[in-house]
């Protein structure tokens, strides 16, 4: 292992500024932990997290060949993530008079739904993007890696916005518990399928 412990808790500072910097991955956790509560937030975040390593291990391995790529793909998956959420916030509103923990494909859309929602978000977020293709070859020396390096870099690329964003679809959630009548039900429904529809819209205009 080349990397000091200076080097990673340099990078892992940086990985905090980029969580706690608002964009559509927060929106959508709040979003979901709204419509689901948290177990319907933790598979998106930990579809954050293989998107997160993906770019990073890119990043690490071929750059010049990613950007290369970057822009085409980039804006498919930007499309394809902005017309699910809208499409999610939609539906969210017109069903906003339903339970809150009502067992529906609506609020309990499963967890293959929330990881696929999760994972296409930070693919197609492009201050994820810029920040592992720009700004992580500045943090390490991108041509004398180790593995074990390497394996370093993706752990923190993973870790530090799990913690980060299960946080807050755990503190979402339990805020969503002191939610018990009918009025207070449907203007959380309401404000979550907003929340969704803003992803949508936000995706392409990032």
């Amino acid at each position: 292992m080349t990397l000091a412990l200076s080097d990673m808790a340099l990078y892992a500072g940086a990985l905090f500024v980029l969580f706690i910097t608002p964009g559509p991955v927060w929106l959508g956790v709040i979003a979901r932990s709204l419509s689901g509560g948290f177990h319907a937030a933790w598979p998106l975040a930990l579809g954050v997290v293989v998107g997160d390593v993906l770019w990073s291990l890119l990043a690490v391995f071929g750059i010049t060949w990613v950007l290369s790529l970057y822009g085409g793909f980039l804006s498919v998956l930007k499309w394809v993530a902005a017309a699910m959420f809208v499409a999610m916030g939609i539906l969210v509103i017109r069903n906003a008079d339903h339970d809150l923990n009502a067992d529906s494909r609506l609020t309990r859309p499963g967890m293959w739904a929330g990881f696929l929602a999760g994972l296409v978000l930070i693919l197609g977020n492009p201050k994820a993007v810029l920040f592992y293709m720009g700004v992580l070859p500045g943090f390490f020396d991108l041509t004398g890696l180790t593995t074990a390096d390497i394996a370093i870099i993706a752990g923190l690329s993973a870790i530090v916005p799990l913690i980060g964003n299960l946080g807050i679809a755990l503190f979402v959630d339990r805020m969503r518990a002191l939610v018990s009548n009918p009025a207070s039900v449907r203007r959380v429904n309401i404000y979550a399928g907003c929340l969704l529809i803003l992803v949508g819209l936000v995706i392409p205009l990032t």
